[in-house]
C-alpha cells in the first residue's frame, strides 16, 4: 500500500488519471474515434497488463473506455498500479 502523500507525488506523472471517490483505484476515460480504435488500444493495454501481472478493470462504451487500476488482493493502491498506469499513458 501507498501513503497518501505517495499517491499525491505519484498522481504528478500521470497523464489524466483521477483517484476514485474511495481512495482505492485510479481511474482514466479515454475517447476515440471508432468502436475499433477503442477495442485496439484495450489490445494494447492488456499487453501491458500481462507483461506486469497487473490487470486493470476496463470498461468499452463504443468509442469510449474506461480503465481502473487497484490492487484487489488488498483493496488499495500500490506501486504497481502507478507502474501501469506510467506504461499506459506511454501508448
Amino acid at each position: 500500500m501507498v501513503s497518501l502523500i505517495e499517491i499525491q507525488r505519484e498522481m504528478q506523472d500521470l497523464s489524466n488519471w483521477s483517484i476514485e471517490e474511495n481512495g482505492n483505484a485510479i481511474v482514466k476515460d479515454l475517447s476515440f474515434s471508432n468502436f475499433k480504435e477503442s477495442i485496439d488500444f484495450v489490445n494494447k493495454v492488456a499487453e501491458v497488463a500481462e507483461k506486469h501481472s497487473h490487470h486493470p478493470d476496463i470498461i468499452v462504451n463504443y468509442n469510449t473506455v474506461r480503465l481502473s487500476l487497484t490492487t484487489h488482493s488488498l483493496n488499495s493502491l500500490t506501486k504497481k498500479d502507478f507502474e501501469v498506469a506510467r506504461e499506459i499513458d506511454k501508448l
